[in-house]
């Protein structure tokens, strides 16, 4: 599993971020039963750049927490049936991993997110974290029954990373 990690944050983002945050992209490739090694590309960023990405890409003129980039088009979340289909489109030639997207996260905002939740600035990275790679796998929110289901599904990645509201 690769998992491509840039900073342009000044500053560590929170003790081990790097080494936190590749361990829920770990946990939620097995949480899904990804049956492939995988990649991911993750930058930090700030609320300026990630409101000039937001408006961009999705036309939204404002700053966000995270932005998923998802590579791969599933039949139905999380479902890996006929992606070998796609190997040109979906996988990396010379290491043969899976190319699951990129994943901007504004450490400005999760800091703030953090503090206005009351829990630690580790826990919120590690939830959005989460939340963008259940969408790398094809998971969305647009209807309340999906929402709960993806809110039901972030807090048992975390859950088995020991990472809650009040433990992290």
């Amino acid at each position: 599993m690769t998992f491509y990690f840039e900073s342009e944050w000044e500053e560590e983002a929170f003790p081990e971020c790097e080494a936190v945050l590749r361990s829920v992209f770990e946990a939620a490739c097995d949480y899904v039963g990804c049956p492939y090694e995988c990649s991911v590309n993750m930058l930090l960023t700030d609320d300026a750049a990630i409101h000039s990405m937001n408006k961009e890409f999705r036309g939204i003129d404002r700053a966000t927490d995270v932005l998923s980039f998802p590579m791969v088009d599933y039949k139905e979340p999380g479902n890996f049936d006929g992606l070998e289909e796609h190997t040109e489109e979906y996988f990396e030639p010379e290491s043969g991993e899976l190319l699951l997207g990129d994943i901007v996260i504004s450490v400005e905002r999760a800091k703030a997110q953090a503090a206005e939740y009351g829990h630690s600035v580790k826990r919120e990275m590690a939830f959005l974290t989460a939340h963008s790679m259940l969408h790398l796998f094809g998971y969305d929110h647009m209807e309340d029954a999906e929402r709960i289901e993806m809110e039901r599904m972030q807090e048992e990645i975390l859950a088995k990373l020991s990472i809650g509201r009040d433990n992290a």
